[in-house]
């Protein structure tokens, strides 16, 4: 598991324990991620520059497009995965429901989503008050801090998707397994709520060095 966690100038440093050794660093490209209004659900609100998403009061008479998630309040990342190491942060604060994570490029757009790897999504979320891993039967996460900023880490060929509490630099969850194909950041910022829920999420900026990914 992750055992330790640093800002190293703009690229995340991270040391994990495996077979009871410590395995040498590994360097994740630190990014600062877009929206991409097209898959946006037609509830959802983007800031001009497509780093805060939250669900609006109405639905917005949008384009029909393939790309669009027509259901499910949720939009994808601009940026897409087919290999690589890389890092992101999201804004969370005091919501009291979001999914966050990455999905295949593949998934269905025009029904209601149904979070699990076997369906092409790797996601944590809350709800209810409840932090879960969503795997095939969906995983309960002991929180201890609530975060206000999650951490995600993707390492495409390791297939690992690691989640990450910012917020007491605690580890969340890891997923395993294979990837293939395009994978894509994946936001759900949850119904309002009658405004309780009302607040976006926001995609951080993290500090950061040009120079890309090193490899130990």
């Amino acid at each position: 598991g992750l055992i330790y966690t640093e800002h190293l100038n703009r690229n995340i440093k991270l040391q994990w324990r495996r077979k009871q050794s410590l395995h040498s660093f590994t360097y994740f490209k630190m990014l600062i991620l877009n929206l991409q209004q097209n898959t946006a659900n037609p509830n959802l609100v983007l800031s001009e520059d497509r780093k805060c998403v939250r669900c609006g009061d109405k639905r917005q008479d949008l384009p029909k497009n393939p790309e669009r998630f027509d259901l499910s309040v949720c939009v994808l990342g601009a940026e897409g995965f087919a290999g690589g190491r890389c890092y992101w942060e999201v804004e969370v604060g005091d919501k009291t429901g979001w999914d966050l994570g990455v999905c295949k490029e593949s998934v269905r757009r025009k029904e209601l989503v149904t979070l699990s790897p076997e369906d092409g999504y790797w996601a944590v979320w809350l709800r209810d008050g409840e932090y879960k891993a969503l795997t095939s039967t969906s995983t309960p996460l002991p929180v201890s801090v609530r975060p206000s900023r999650v951490g995600i880490f993707l390492d495409y060929e390791a297939g690992e998707v690691s989640f990450y509490n910012v917020t007491d630099r605690s580890h969340l969850f890891t997923f395993t397994g294979t990837f293939s194909g395009m994978l894509r950041p994946y936001f759900c910022p949850g119904r309002n709520a009658g405004g309780t829920n009302a607040a976006p999420l926001i995609i951080c900026p993290v500090p950061a060095q040009a120079g890309g990914n090193l490899c130990p």
